[in-house]
């Protein structure tokens, strides 16, 4: 587990209970999107509400399996970013439907799941722990079905939430590329710009590997064995984007 999908978990899971015990705090708390101008406090409070066990289960085991290894790869404050990101534009997306009375995680953890498949398209995820399919896949199906649901009405499903949490999850992944030390990084690492030098080296080494989570740990030990024995050039553009991420700037 890490950091902020243990947080968003017991966030969730407290306010559950909270609302099984009062359910005032429920209707205080959900999103309607018709009255969202009075109400704009719901465009994220809705998340943290859940409308029984299996919708909160569904939701937090999504956010419990692909969740610490997208936080490992994106850093805390570009996960929690992408969850509400991608939780609000489920909620502006489901203006559409303005009467609707619309609780749960889903648009958030659609978003996570989006996002590990665009990390990791080929991973192989367990439907009922039994089906294998990969995860890019498995988005695809997903976003069929919640555009089929948003077309027929859905049965009580928020579909458009879902479509909204794809969607923001997939624009927010695509602007924070721009936006991150890698990302600044690779612009400098362009031909004509300044070629890695030895102090480089000398930054990346002074990383602390112990304080990574043990994805990045064993990606770090890989990288910086290789900047050992072959010297700081024969380092790719992708590996020193990495160093670059977790060294002072």
């Amino acid at each position: 587990m890490t950091p902020w999908v243990t947080r968003l978990i017991f966030a969730n899971v407290a306010m559950f209970l909270i609302t099984r015990t009062l359910p005032v705090v429920q209707w205080a708390l959900i999103l309607i999107p018709g009255l969202l101008l009075v109400r704009p406090w719901t465009i994220v409070t809705y998340m943290f509400l859940h409308a029984d066990l299996w919708h909160i289960l569904f939701n937090m085991l999504g956010l419990f399996f692909f969740g610490p290894r997208l936080e490992a790869r994106l850093g805390g404050r570009r996960f929690l970013g992408l969850y509400f990101a991608s939780g609000i534009a489920g909620a502006l997306l489901s203006l559409l439907t303005p009467g609707a009375a619309i609780l749960g995680a889903s648009g958030a953890t659609f978003g996570v799941f989006l996002g590990y498949a665009m990390y990791w398209p080929r991973e192989r995820v367990l439907i009922w722990g039994i089906l294998p399919v990969e995860a890019r896949v498995l988005v695809i199906v997903m976003t069929v079905l919640a555009l089929y649901g948003g077309m027929t009405g859905g049965g009580g499903v928020a579909h458009l939430a879902h479509l909204g949490g794809f969607a923001g999850g997939f624009l927010y992944l695509k602007w924070s590329e721009r936006h991150t030390p890698a990302a600044r990084f690779r612009a400098r690492a362009q031909p004509g710009a300044r070629p890695p030098t030895p102090s480089d080296a000398e930054r990346w080494a002074r990383i602390r590997p112990e304080e990574l989570h043990p994805v990045n740990r064993e990606e770090y030990e890989r990288v910086i064995r290789k900047l050992r024995e072959e010297g700081v050039a024969q380092l790719t553009a992708a590996e020193r984007a990495f160093l670059d991420r977790f060294s002072a700037a």
